[in-house]
């Protein structure tokens, strides 16, 4: 008997930091969380490092550019929010460029807010990220907290 070897989405999520502040973008005309604020993010296109797929999301999402060593990954996350993902979680603070809102039929709002004051509208996982981030917590779960498991597998 066969069985499929598991796999899950893998997404980079960056946090472009700014002193104080950090980057958000207000999902728009998506189909998910629209209305809410997030980061620059994108899934791997296989074939590329996260870091990789980093520089791209970023050229891709904002318009500026990035060199794999401004890249710092900060967080990993394994979430299961609908579906299972793997998220990396990635700080910048040096590109070259300005920001842009590159995708407006995506996002509707691209602007810096302060560390300390986030909106109150912002996807959850995200905002949890964020405070492992600052906490310096390198590793997470989340949306596993209802999930039961089946031990005879």
């Amino acid at each position: 008997m066969s069985k499929d070897r598991f796999t899950a989405p893998v997404t980079i999520h960056l946090f472009f930091i700014r002193e104080d502040q950090i980057l958000l973008l207000r999902r728009y005309n998506t189909g998910y969380e629209d209305g809410n604020y997030s980061v620059v993010a994108g899934h791997l296109d296989g074939g590329e490092t996260v870091k990789q797929a980093a520089v791209r999301e970023a050229k891709e999402e904002t318009g500026v550019s990035l060199r794999e060593d401004d890249v710092k990954i900060v967080g990993v996350m394994h979430r299961k929010t609908g579906d299972e993902r793997i998220d990396f979680f990635a700080a910048v603070k040096n590109w070259e460029g300005e920001i842009q809102n590159r995708e407006p039929h995506k996002c509707n709002d691209l602007r810096f807010f302060s560390l300390d004051n986030l909106p109150a509208n912002m996807i959850p996982y995200i905002v949890r990220a964020i405070h492992n981030y600052r906490k310096g917590r390198w590793f997470d779960s989340f949306g596993w907290e209802s999930v039961t498991v089946d031990s005879t597998r």
